[in-house]
């Protein structure tokens, strides 16, 4: 066995070498993140067996990459480490255990958490509170200068507020948030430049430009958590505290970092950000435990020039590699066109995925992905899996491309697609088996109808024919008020008091209000808000019917887009006979009345929600500002007179912070709601 341990380890080090200055100096990965923590497993485990075999160049004894020619290279005062890491719950238990053990201490102890930026390790140091310089982990010891390039960041101040200390040098992360990395893609598409791949490479490659005027222009944001070194000064005596004592300085701190107490609090932790890792604003691969007391950190010490005393518990892989079987194309409640990737199974992000999203044509053609082709999958938390691209070199000879079809999949209707638009729509309407039961879902919604107990499995049934040569049960939704209890019945796992309690969830419905009921018709682009705008506008339903287009869009925030999906909605004669039969079955709201806020606390302001509240849903702060006549939009502008932030707020808080509004933390909205004239005085 030895021979052959020896063999696999030089294959190994090879290998996480190679792969090693791929990430690090290239910012050009070939493998994702979770297949080279394989590589970095299996040669632990190898060492491990055999330690006599451990070099001091092997990449278990050293920390990040190669330096890149062309930058200048700066010496680290203090070895900047990188982090061991817990890929399960009992891995972390066991790093616990193991502190603990050396701590000589019984009794759970408390830790510093936060979640692990996916993006590149950067040391910054101000000399009398101003920054001198700047450089990447490199290899730990010494690293590359992008002072120029990282003195641009809007989060790293040029001057420290406060009292600093006379040398401090703070660590930290580069990243490019997701919407940043969005809109950074769409520029370079339209200007037929290459992509990036990740917000991770994007960012790494911005940072590491040789000349730092491309920095400027990417939306590069940073993040500060450690200190290295400190000269003429005292630092906190906790991990906490220290995190404090950054910020005061004017230093940006991960967001939803918490002090919690035992290894069961971290796994909570992970398992929460981990449920919300698709909502946050950056990309995360983990969340990082840290021991809080300081004194505790230096009685562990380290090995290998990593910390014994944090650990990275990394998330479950959100890439993998796998083969497209076919591609199919699926019919929403508007009728747009999907194309669905099949896929050969691969588990990927927690899951076992077997389909994934193409978006849709132009996507398709774009990636150039074809059937047979093998292709890199991703899966952010609960999202719908996406196929990201094909794998270099994977194409089978004779594949062709994926075109869009001229008919329905579902009914065979013509399928159009409009001059310059990217969906392509099934011209079916209700006669669309697909379009129905979607149609229906959205209708029988909480936020629309809410008729409990009409879920997807008793939809399809509804719509589809009970037999050959006879009708669907439902074909709009004001069959549903048409439905009896012998009708129910028949269906699958639907007993005498199930179909009953479902009949009187669909008579309730009868009784709603005009916005629920705007909404829960299914035009295009209609979200709850333009529901209540449009309702609020015109007061009564007679009136949006003969609205024209131009009037539709004199509603506050409609424009045109929106105006003429409202105005084709309602002139199409299928759409309006299926709202006078939703009439005739009884549904009905009471009048309308205009709104005056004149008078009225917060009346004239205007307020954007963002992240996440932990006194109230995000319906219950909105309800609540409109109640105080203040209006709730869904993007913040010049005009946007408050932005209030929650946990992991994103985007919509930097551009706040960008066009100088006003920003209210939880604490800071409770106290308004209480007293509404304070803000602003």
């Amino acid at each position: 066995m030895r021979p052959e341990a020896e063999k696999r380890i030089g294959e190994l080090r090879d290998l996480i070498k190679y792969h090693n200055e791929r990430y690090h100096t290239l910012d050009s990965p070939e493998i994702s993140d979770s297949e080279f923590d394989g590589l970095m497993v299996e040669l632990r485990g190898l060492e491990g067996e055999y330690p006599d075999l451990v070099t001091p160049d092997s990449p278990t004894q050293q920390v990040g990459g190669t330096l890149l020619s062309g930058l200048g290279v700066v010496q680290h005062k203090i070895p900047m480490p990188s982090l061991e890491n817990a890929f399960t719950d009992e891995d972390a238990r066991e790093f616990d255990r193991k502190l603990r053990e050396r701590l000589k201490v019984e009794e759970p102890i408390d830790y510093v958490v936060e979640p692990k930026l996916d993006g590149l390790a950067i040391s910054v140091l101000y000399r009398a509170g101003k920054l001198e310089y700047a450089a990447t982990r490199g290899d730990g010891t010494k690293g590359e200068d992008v002072t120029e390039n990282v003195a641009r960041i809007h989060d790293v101040p040029r001057k420290l507020q406060g009292s600093p200390p006379d040398v401090l040098e703070v660590r930290g992360e580069v990243f490019i948030r997701v919407a940043d990395f969005k809109k950074m893609n769409a520029q370079a598409t339209e200007r037929g430049e290459k992509l990036f791949v990740n917000p991770r490479n994007a960012a790494a490659g911005s940072l590491r430009q040789l000349k730092p005027d491309p920095t400027a222009l990417r939306p590069l944001s940073m993040y500060f958590y450690s200190v290295g070194f400190v000269e003429g000064g005292e630092l906190p005596d906790t991990e906490w505290g220290l995190l404090k004592f950054l910020k005061a300085l004017g230093l940006s701190t991960p967001e939803s970092t918490r002090k919690v107490h035992g290894i069961d609090a971290c796994l909570a932790y992970h398992s929460e950000v981990g449920e919300k890792r698709a909502t946050l604003a950056y990309e995360i691969d983990g969340v990082v435990y840290k021991v809080d007391r300081r004194d505790y950190q230096e009685q562990l010490g380290s090995v290998s020039r990593r910390p014994r005393w944090a650990r990275a518990h990394k998330f479950p892989a959100e890439e993998a590699e796998t083969v497209v079987e076919k591609v199919e194309f699926q019919v929403g409640r508007t009728g747009a066109l999907t194309p669905v990737a099949r896929l050969n199974p691969v588990f990927v992000g927690g899951v076992t995925v077997s389909n994934a999203t193409l978006h849709n044509i132009d996507e398709v053609h774009r990636k150039d992905i074809r059937v047979g082709d093998r292709v890199k999958v991703r899966r952010a938390g609960d999202v719908i899996p996406e196929v990201m691209g094909v794998v270099p070199g994977s194409r089978q000879e004779g594949a062709v491309p994926v075109e869009l079809p001229e008919f329905c999949p579902v009914c065979h209707s013509k399928v159009e697609r409009a001059e310059g638009e990217a969906a392509a729509y099934c011209t079916g309407g209700y006669n669309c088996l697909a379009q129905r039961q979607q149609a229906l879902r959205h209708y029988a919604g909480r936020r629309a109808m809410d008729i409990e107990g009409l879920g997807e499995k008793i939809i399809q049934q509804l719509v589809e024919p009970v037999e050959e040569g006879k009708a669907a049960l439902v074909s709009t939704p004001a069959d549903l008020y048409a439905l009896e209890a012998k009708d129910l019945i028949e269906l699958e796992r639907m007993g005498e008091k199930s179909a009953e309690k479902l009949l009187q969830a669909i008579d309730r419905s009868r009784q709603t209000t005009l916005p629920r009921f705007l909404f829960a018709l299914g035009i295009p682009d209609v979200g709850e808000a333009t529901a209540q705008a449009l309702a609020q506008h015109f007061l009564k339903l007679e009136d949006i019917l003969d609205a024209t287009a131009e009037k539709i869009q004199a509603v506050p925030d409609v424009g045109p887009v929106v105006a003429g999906n409202v105005f084709t909605f309602m002139q199409s004669p299928a759409q309006r006979e299926v709202i006078q039969q939703l009439l005739k079955a009884g549904v009905t709201w009471e009048e309308m009345q205009p709104v005056s806020v004149e008078g009225k606390p917060l009346a004239g302001k205007t307020f954007v929600i963002t992240g996440t509240l932990e006194s109230m849903t995000r319906d219950e702060a909105q309800d609540a500002l409109v109640a105080l006549g203040a209006k709730v939009a869904g993007s913040v502008s010049r005009k946007t007179s408050y932005v209030v932030a929650g946990a992991d707020a994103g985007s919509k808080l930097k551009k706040a912070t960008e066009l100088g509004v006003p920003v209210l933390d939880e604490e800071a909205f409770q106290a308004l709601l209480k007293s509404p004239q304070s803000p602003g005085g």
